[in-house]
């Protein structure tokens, strides 16, 4: 199948491959230029620009960082609506607002496209591993359509309800994802404190209620004091904001959320922005005087 992708960033890219790899024809374009080349060298077909792209595919993707470059991509000048067919397919995978999602369903049911939202979560290491958990939104007949591509690049695709519900639950579980951070630096500064040794502690907790996937991805780089983003601290400030802002506009008290905001933008301050959302630790780090490192 010939599908177009627009984004080609920490996720676009091994999403690209994983798509690739199951045999499709992917066409691809993104403003970095690199990152087209790079994609092109793998197999992927290059676009002179997003009108291009949807004018070749009857199936669009994009992964791009927020609502606005969204709303420019598809419905902007040059945009995908300009050049996509009627009765074509666009996917939006990235994570942004609800309601953005449904200005851009507006815009698609004028020119006869058809959408979903559709965001992931798991970070860069499931993108590659093509085991990205998917939240979707829109019809459930063209969810059932397109289902066999979405498997492609994750291991749990669920339709949500309606076009925006696949945002509204990427925004939860942002926000179950940023809170779980915090409760682990805060638990594990507790106990390097009070000298108890801070690997004890994952192992003996990890087994039990307190236990997470998000502790077992990161604590383990808290540890070693790395970094390295699979899930940048900004872009975490970004889908909190559109929580924050989601949550206002339906009357949804978000009072965790909020404290968590301001950790990560104290920390952005502290040059930490391009950072693993993990480095949330140094927030607390930096109260305390003190690292959680292995011994």
């Amino acid at each position: 199948m010939r599908i177009g992708f627009v984004g080609l960033g920490i996720m676009g890219k091994p999403m690209v491959r994983n798509l690739l790899k199951a045999g499709h024809e992917v066409i691809v374009y993104d403003v970095v230029t690199p990152n087209v080349e790079l994609m092109v060298k793998e197999g992927a077909i290059a676009a002179s620009s997003s009108k291009a792209v949807g004018e070749q595919c009857s199936l669009v993707i994009t992964m791009l960082p927020n609502g606005p470059h969204v709303l420019s991509v598809c419905i902007g000048e040059n945009g995908l609506l300009a050049g996509m067919k009627p009765g074509s397919i666009l996917i939006d995978m990235s994570s942004i607002a609800p309601l953005v999602s449904q200005q851009v369903e507006k815009a698609c049911v004028e020119h006869s496209i058809r959408m979903l939202d559709a965001p992931v979560s798991g970070g860069e290491p499931k993108a590659i591993d093509g085991t990205l958990s998917i939240m979707v939104g829109g019809d459930e007949e063209l969810f059932k359509e397109v289902y066999d591509v979405l498997n492609v690049m994750g291991s749990s695709v669920v339709l949500c309800g309606k076009v925006g519900a696949g945002n509204t639950t990427k925004l939860a579980n942002q926000i179950i994802v940023a809170l779980n951070i915090a409760a682990v630096s805060e638990a594990f500064m507790l106990s390097t404190k009070a000298g108890v040794d801070p690997e004890k502690v994952f192992a003996a907790i990890r087994g039990g209620l307190a236990g997470s996937t998000v502790m077992n991805a990161k604590v383990p780089m808290i540890l070693e004091g790395n970094f390295k983003p699979g899930f940048k601290n900004v872009l975490h400030i970004k889908d909190l904001d559109n929580a924050i802002e989601t949550g206002h506009s339906v009357g949804a008290p978000l009072p965790l959320t909020v404290a968590v905001m301001e950790m990560l933008q104290n920390i952005n301050l502290d040059g930490h922005g391009q950072d693993d959302h993990s480095a949330i630790v140094t927030y607390y780090e930096k109260l305390a005087n003190t690292m959680i490192r292995k011994s």
